[in-house]
């Protein structure tokens, strides 16, 4: 029945349609990128309005709810990773993911004879289907790791900006001033910060504010709202909470640090007890067949 050549013109037919609705999507999303115009005055462009949204229909018809708890949780996700654009697209992507690793993955196995490929490329077509599905189903990991990774490396540059504010208590300089100086020590959160000082002077309270959207991580909301509050007032008890928010990062770095250390140090012990083992199997392992052998011949 698998092998009915019926069964496989349907799904060849399906695969067909799936793909040609995912080259009209692209070519649709290529040409709107081409044809819109980018606007003159980008620091005058606000985030009110969100990144493009999804289409319904497209939701509809891929099964996917914003209200569900695994989209605000990849939503969530997602923001901490620095991703800029709807999480729903990430959805659908997944969803297609899945969808074609599966399909890789059975037709691979219930129909071989009628895929025009050898044995051996079918086997690499089959473990990528099953690699990529399996990526899809397990990305939450995958976005944790990332999301914690980019957390550290904005923690990080938080720290040195504020090292950098704090040298610059004393200075007789606007608060957009020092942090334009700060730019230097920056790379990841670069051009949120650049694009902060520049919408600065239009609505300085939005314009914090929409840095610590885009950044998405805990460490940035305690840097903005600590730049939020010398913007209103430059007074030593800010900058003592400001000596205090840099001790609680040179912690978190320390604790991550020794987190890596701890790790590093378990799979070097794993690695040392390779050699353990081999020395075993070479060495004494022999030794002890002759021992059973001998005990056998004198029982």
């Amino acid at each position: 029945m698998l092998a009915d050549p019926s069964i496989v013109r349907g799904l060849t037919l399906l695969l067909l349609v799936a793909q040609f609705g995912l080259c009209a999507l692209s070519v649709s999303a290529l040409l709107q990128a081409w044809i819109r115009r980018r606007p003159r005055w980008t620091h005058l462009q606000f985030e009110d309005d969100g990144p493009q949204p999804a289409p319904k229909w497209l939701l509809r018809a891929a099964g996917i709810r914003r209200g569900s708890q695994s989209f605000l949780t990849r939503e969530t996700l997602l923001a901490g990773c620095g991703f800029a654009y709807d999480p729903a697209w990430y959805m659908f992507a997944r969803r297609v993911a899945i969808l074609f690793g599966s399909a890789a993955l059975i037709c691979g196995a219930a129909f071989p004879t009628y895929m025009p490929l050898p044995p051996d490329r079918i086997l690499w077509l089959q473990a990528a289907g099953a690699a990529l599905a399996a990526c899809a189903l397990c990305d939450k990991p995958l976005l944790e790791s990332v999301r914690k990774a980019r957390s550290e490396l904005i923690m990080r540059e938080i720290l040195a900006v504020s090292n950098q504010l704090l040298y610059f208590a004393g200075a007789a300089l606007h608060l957009h001033v020092k942090l334009t100086r700060c730019l230097p020590y920056t790379s990841v959160i670069r051009s949120d910060l650049r694009r902060m000082l520049a919408e600065w002077y239009h609505d300085a309270g939005e314009a914090i504010a929409r840095f610590k959207r885009r950044v998405g991580t805990a460490e940035a909301a305690s840097f903005a709202e600590t730049i939020e509050a010398l913007r209103l007032r430059e007074d030593d008890a800010f900058y003592a909470l400001l000596r205090e928010r840099i001790a609680d990062y040179k912690a978190k770095i320390e604790l991550s640090r020794e987190g890596r250390k701890e790790a590093a140090s378990y799979v070097l012990f794993v690695l040392a007890g390779v050699p353990i083992l081999y020395m075993f199997q070479i060495f004494i392992y022999p030794w002890v067949q002759e021992s059973q052998q001998l005990f056998q011949s004198l029982q």
